[in-house]
């Protein structure tokens, strides 16, 4: 009986030791884990509450439910999605000029940008007030019409007093835009396919930190001070790692740090941040810290983030705003939140 007592507690002990080692395995699979294993630098979060009218407006919620489209086309390079949003702002007393890169992520001219950038696209139906296009091209020239498919009501509800600043202070959290193309300029003809690149909403592990990413936009602090409004911008890309990934509060990897580089510069604000597959996981949305991760370095929302913030200010996900009938989309939030939004930018223009 000793000896089969003495087996028994052997046998336990191994089963615990298997059971803890089993238990350990499958915690390292459980979504978000690898973000939250190891603290990520915290960023609080300046958002209380989130506007809900998206999400209890039935129309909007039952006009979203229709079909998204897959694109089946081989991604492009990130120049070749690259677009410079230009806008140009006139009162009785200036005419200010604003500049910002977006890119396609659908086939149909879907183009995703900051919330910052794409804000004047709201104030375009006051009469000779604001224009805003998209250039293409290298250097960057006029090139397609543009028009507002979403932008996050909370940014704008957050930031409105930022519209008619130089330089946009903020930490990036909510910001973020879709655009669409409308039309091509001087009658230019519209592609049947738009350069697009591919985009992953997956969590981002804190493994990442370290890896090689590429960055692009058009860079255009140096050129504006050199040559002024008229000043020719180009496409830029460069080999950058991640030097840091931040959370809102999440415990997610929410926003990311990209070493200095040569786009890191105002203008490259909405510039995609690439994986080794060539997916987009960030968008370039602030300056980093220089002093520690060299000049020029960046900050990027990542597209984890914009997804499922996204969803909760409409109940879709990013996905599911790609592609279908975009004017009606377009339509349909204008209706919806638009003249809420456009009242509050006015407001603090008057101001």
């Amino acid at each position: 009986m000793q000896f089969i007592g003495e087996l028994f507690v052997a046998f336990f002990s191994i089963y615990l030791a298997a059971t803890s080692v089993l238990a350990d395995s499958i915690e390292s699979l459980l979504p978000g884990h690898e973000e939250t294993s190891i603290s990520l630098q915290r960023i609080g979060s300046t958002y209380e509450s989130i506007p809900n009218i998206l999400i209890e407006n039935a129309s909007y919620q039952v006009g979203n439910t229709i079909e998204s489209n897959q694109s089946t086309l081989a991604p492009a390079t990130p120049t070749e999605a690259l677009v410079n949003i230009y806008c140009t702002y006139t009162t009785d007393e200036y005419t200010r000029t604003t500049t910002g890169t977006g890119f396609f992520i659908d086939e149909d001219g879907i183009v995703l940008t900051n919330a910052h950038v794409a804000q004047f696209l709201l104030l375009e139906t006051i009469e000779g007030a604001t224009d805003c296009i998209l250039r293409t091209g290298d250097p960057a020239v006029p090139t397609y019409e543009v028009d507002l498919l979403y932008i996050s009501p909370a940014w704008i509800q957050k930031h409105a007093e930022l519209i008619d600043a130089t330089q946009p202070r903020g930490t990036g959290e909510r910001d973020y835009a879709l655009l669409y193309v409308t039309a091509g300029l001087n009658t230019k003809p519209m592609p049947r396919h738009f350069p697009t690149l591919r985009i992953d909403t997956q969590l981002l592990p804190i493994q990442a930190i370290g890896e090689s990413v590429t960055a692009a936009g058009y860079p255009a602090e140096t050129l504006l001070k050199s040559d002024g409004a008229e000043a020719q911008l180009y496409p830029r890309e460069v080999t950058t790692d991640i030097a840091e990934l931040m959370t809102f509060g999440s415990n997610y990897a929410d926003l990311m740090t990209i070493s200095g580089s040569a786009i890191g510069e105002q203008g490259s604000s909405g510039g995609p941040v690439l994986n080794k597959n060539g997916d987009v996981i960030g968008l370039i949305s602030t300056r980093g810290d220089d002093h520690l991760y060299g000049e020029g370095s960046l900050r990027a929302l990542t597209l984890s983030y914009v997804d499922r913030t996204m969803q909760e200010e409409t109940g879709f996900t990013l996905e599911r705003y790609l592609g279908g009938n975009l004017p009606y989309r377009s339509q349909l939030f204008k209706e919806t939140l638009g003249p809420f939004l456009k009242r509050m930018l006015e407001r603090e223009l008057r101001n």
